[in-house]
């Protein structure tokens, strides 16, 4: 149930920053009110990155071998381009 609660604070953040975003990129903001939503992103923005940081540790300790052997792995994005 943890997760699941996890997963929806993140959704709402993102949503909350996609929110942000908008108001912002809107051009109708006075000068303080732009800077107070950019700092207020900002801190959205973390809170995210640390839960899919988290997230990708969960992957890497959850991964298993065939044997059934847990093992940690780097996790891969299979939508991010080798590095030569």
């Amino acid at each position: 149930m943890a997760t699941r609660r996890k997963t929806a604070d993140f959704e709402t953040s993102l949503s909350q920053l996609e929110a942000l975003v908008e108001s912002l990129e809107g051009g109708e903001l006075s000068l303080d009110e732009a800077l107070r939503t950019f700092e207020r992103g900002v801190g959205i923005a973390r809170q995210c990155q640390k839960a899919l940081r988290d997230a990708e540790q969960r992957v890497q300790q959850l991964t298993s071998t065939a044997a059934g052997e847990v093992i940690a792995e780097p996790f891969s994005d299979p939508g991010e381009a080798e590095a030569p």
